[in-house]
């Protein structure tokens, strides 16, 4: 059973990320991602998050407008608290999330 949260209606002059987080289930995991975003000033705009089996799954779309940080640097940042907690975190743009994704 997984857990959503969405907030508002697009807003055409965010920059919109696609997070993803796969790995074994463990306390912390959301806690983890979840300060590392908020102390870079990214916004969640919607989060969902599942466990199957054993593996722990979340994906979110945050908004990076109010980020200092390139979205290079930000990948970079959470892929190091993505080996600090155990898991894999990846990160991109919107864009390029729908035209990898696209049918």
């Amino acid at each position: 059973m997984g857990t959503s949260f969405r907030q508002g209606r697009t807003d055409p002059l965010q920059q919109r990320v696609i997070i993803t987080v796969v790995g074994h289930d463990r306390v912390g995991i959301i806690a983890g991602v979840t300060a590392t975003l908020a102390k870079h000033s990214v916004n969640i705009l919607d989060i969902s998050q599942t466990i199957m089996q054993d593996f722990f799954t979340m994906i979110m779309i945050v908004d990076i407008t109010g980020c200092r940080l390139g979205l290079q640097e930000l990948q970079l940042i959470l892929k190091n608290k993505g080996e600090e907690i155990g898991v894999e975190i990846n990160a991109q743009h919107e864009d390029i999330f729908k035209y990898m994704h696209r049918i």
